[in-house]
């Protein structure tokens, strides 16, 4: 389910506040050093550290 139109515009990775970028059902900080990808539950993102996934 895609996020409502603009709302990319003003979410920011909460670890080093980079700008995030759709894919699938996650939202990825476009920083390369960070690279956390956060859930996007039933439509929500989950932008908690603790509960983003780390690259691999």
């Amino acid at each position: 389910m895609p996020l409502e139109s603009g709302l990319l515009d003003i979410l920011a990775c909460p670890a080093c506040h980079a700008p995030l970028k759709e894919q699938d059902t996650e939202l990825i900080c476009t920083d390369q050093g960070c690279a956390l990808a956060y859930p996007v539950r039933d439509g929500i993102p989950v932008l908690l550290v603790d509960e983003a996934r780390r690259p691999a």
